[in-house]
């Protein structure tokens, strides 16, 4: 599945439902982040597949980047059901893991 391919099935699926796993509610409201759900819609309906998860175990699912609330960089974990959009984590990428502008992982 192509990186559009991916973007579509997100956005579809978000626009029928979007469900915050309660591992994403803890990350997003955690005091050195906060993260509001409104910044996690912009990413999931404007932020690019910057990794594809096809043989995840709770379902094919990839992580999106985007830009949240004062243009800060949010990576979004999210796996598109038939019935809703799945986000699974939502976090401020680390510059120290990250290059690339967040798109590329450091390897060690």
């Amino acid at each position: 599945m192509s990186d559009e391919d991916i973007r579509e099935s997100v956005r579809q699926a978000a626009l029928i439902r979007i469900l915050f796993l309660p591992h994403a509610i803890r990350q997003m409201l955690r005091l050195d982040r906060m993260i509001t759900p409104s910044e996690v819609r912009r990413v999931v309906e404007e932020g690019e597949v910057v990794e594809d998860y096809p043989e995840d175990p709770r379902g094919h699912s990839c992580l999106l980047l985007g830009l949240g609330d004062g243009r800060r960089p949010v990576h979004v974990v999210c796996a598109p059901k038939a019935e809703y959009l799945a986000i699974i984590t939502a976090y401020l990428p680390d510059p120290s893991g990250w290059t690339g502008g967040f798109k590329t992982r450091r390897r060690p």
